[in-house]
């Protein structure tokens, strides 16, 4: 009995320097874990090692609130799956609390409980933590509390990565913004290429920088750090000029030796650079402007420095920064001609290239519109305001001086030849006729008893008288016969309304009317000052009337007059027309737009003409 006792007490000294000595693994894995899968297994290992009848477990992580989540650590092995624990942990993560599933509250007997708690950080989810425990289910309290105090090592550690990152970040950040500082010091593209080079070189401890830009699909080296000519050295500049080329045709960061878990990249190029010139280290980052390469930059280290992924994320940020700004810089020291004609290939090479088809519909349609304007011809025609007016007028004036007795037309009536028109009172007339006629016949008495009596020169004298007074009456019948207003031919009135004078006295050479007959018409074209040299006698047009446009109306040009008129603010010359036809519709007075042809031109000139004539009005205006 004694010796059975001394055995197990040997034993169990065994099994608890083997714990203590596993538990001291586990601490010292934990704490030199790099890696968050690391740091999940270590940390769940430890956590199961600490909770009794503890079967398996599993830690979910992601990206703190957004996903996706993920099994990252398993235990205690990778095979331990367990779909009770995938389960556990999904209803933590959708309650955001603690959850126990599989005990029976109030069980004492020992059966398979899975536990679950989730990992917050500053209230956001961020996991969760999910093990798989065989005992009584007064004992999950005791698991739920290991778990919650087990979580605070993940939220430290978390937030010593964070803080670790936040530091990595501001000094990224620092170092961008003295590169840009750099660059934006210098004017000019080369001295801002070396200032930048040769700062990267310092900040980054590297032996070499070099940048380069692409120049007929190939990468140019224009800068390289601590040197100002760099023509001696033709083959390493070309053999970095291959080593940019082979990052900027994979699009990609290019790193010799291959930093550990990148993705697989070709290094040909940088391990023949490293290889020649013994160096220990060669990294390419290339330059973008929005999604296009323009060059890259290239780090080398002597042998037995390598670069970290920190670096590289340092160098990558430099690059994204400072590319566009050395792209501008680059293109505005450009010779004009070269700006001219790179500019020139570039759309040439969009529209004749895929894509841009906007562009390519617009040069299109430009190009047809150039061809139809280059051939397409119309009528040159000069519009200008038209009147119609008699071509023959005929005003109808007082034949002398009197009163006006009747009047029997008003403007716009027509009158026939002959037909009275007005009257002018007679009586005056009349009675100076009825003295003369008495004074007539007492001269021929006179001139009877004269002869009787054989006094010839008394005689003679009363005959003169004689004549005298039958001159009068015959002057006083062509005036009576005068009173008598009538129209001088078929016509319509014009103007002329005496309604209002009827008994006024009139004056001689009063006009009464205005009579234009109704077959016989011109054509007033009012052609604006700026058109006038265009208008020739015998060109002929088309008239359009306001009252009757369904109805064009031929005419041909007649006479120009040599003097300008104005109205409504504009210049204008008259210029007469005859019609080729006249209808019973037209009257004088109305107005319409006549068209009047001068000759075949090209559409662009018609429609340009005008406004070539204002801008070189304009220019001759303006300029000294």
């Amino acid at each position: 009995m004694v010796t059975q006792t001394s055995a197990d007490a040997t034993g169990t000294a065994h099994a608890a320097s083997n714990f203590a000595f596993l538990d001291a693994a586990l601490w010292k894995r934990f704490r030199s874990a790099r890696s968050t899968a690391d740091v999940a297994n270590a940390w769940l290992a430890l956590q199961c090692r600490f909770i009794d009848g503890a079967n398996s477990g599993v830690v979910v992580l992601g990206e703190p609130d957004v996903g996706p989540y993920a099994p990252v650590a398993y235990w205690p092995d990778q095979e331990a799956h367990d779909p009770e624990l995938a389960a556990a942990a999904e209803h933590a993560m959708l309650g955001r609390e603690g959850v126990v599933l599989g005990a029976s509250e109030g069980s004492g007997e020992a059966e398979t409980t899975c536990v679950a708690h989730p990992l917050l950080i500053d209230d956001r989810i961020c996991g969760v933590v999910a093990i798989s425990v065989a005992g009584p289910s007064a004992q999950m309290r005791n698991v739920m509390r290991q778990l919650q105090w087990g979580t605070g090592w993940i939220e430290a550690l978390w937030r010593r990565k964070q803080s670790r990152n936040d530091e990595e970040f501001r000094e990224q950040t620092a170092t961008t913004f003295d590169m840009v500082a750099t660059v934006l010091e210098q004017a000019r593209f080369r001295d801002a290429c070396n200032g930048l080079v040769t700062e990267m070189a310092v900040r980054l401890n590297c032996d070499q920088v070099s940048i380069g830009f692409v120049r007929r699909d190939q990468a140019e080296v224009v800068a390289v750090s601590h040197t100002a000519r760099f023509g001696a050295r033709m083959n390493l500049i070309r053999d970095i000029g291959a080593a940019m080329d082979e990052a900027i045709d994979q699009h990609a960061v290019v790193s010799y030796p291959v930093i550990e878990d990148w993705e697989y990249r070709v290094t040909r190029e940088h391990a023949a650079l490293a290889a020649t010139y013994h160096l220990g280290a060669v990294l390419t980052v290339p330059l973008h402007v929005q999604e296009r390469l323009v060059g890259a930059l290239t780090f080398e280290r002597g042998l037995g420095e390598e670069f970290d992924e920190a670096t590289v994320e340092m160098a990558d940020a430099v690059a994204s920064v400072v590319g566009p700004m050395l792209e501008e810089k680059r293109l505005n020291d450009r010779n004009i001609l070269v700006k001219v004609g790179e500019s020139l290939s570039t759309q040439l090479r969009r529209l004749v290239g895929p894509h841009y088809f906007g562009r390519k519909l617009a040069t299109a349609i430009g190009v047809l519109l150039i061809v139809f304007f280059s051939f397409a011809t119309g009528d040159f025609r000069v519009t200008s305001d038209a009147v119609l007016e008699g071509l023959v007028q005929r005003s109808v004036v007082a034949p002398f001086e009197g009163y006006l007795a009747t009047q029997n037309v008003r403007a716009g009536e027509t009158v026939t030849e002959g037909q009275l028109l007005a009257t002018l009172d007679d009586r005056d007339l009349s009675l100076e006729r009825l003295r003369w006629s008495t004074t007539y016949r007492q001269h021929l008495a006179e001139y009877d008893r004269a002869l009787a009596e054989r006094e010839r020169a008394e005689a003679n004298i009363i005959r003169t008288q004689i004549d005298q007074a039958a001159a009068q009456i015959e002057l006083l019948d062509e005036q009576l016969m005068r009173t008598r207003v009538v129209a001088p031919f078929d016509g319509i009135i014009i103007s002329g309304d005496l309604s209002q004078s009827v008994g006024a006295t009139v004056e001689r050479g009063q006009e009464f009317f205005k009579i234009t007959p109704l077959d016989a018409y011109r054509v007033i074209l009012e052609v604006d000052d700026g058109e006038i040299e265009h208008i020739q006698i015998g060109q002929t047009g088309t008239l359009r009337i306001a009252s009757i446009p369904e109805d064009p109306l031929d005419f041909t040009v007649e006479r120009i007059t040599p003097v300008s008129e104005q109205s409504d603010g504009r210049n204008f010359f008259r210029v007469e027309a005859q019609l080729h036809r006249i209808t019973e519709r037209i009257r004088p007075g109305m107005k319409g737009v006549a068209k009047t042809n001068i000759e075949e031109r090209l559409l662009i000139r018609i429609w340009t003409e005008g406004l070539v004539d204002w801008i070189r009005l304009m220019l001759w205006k303006w300029l000294p």
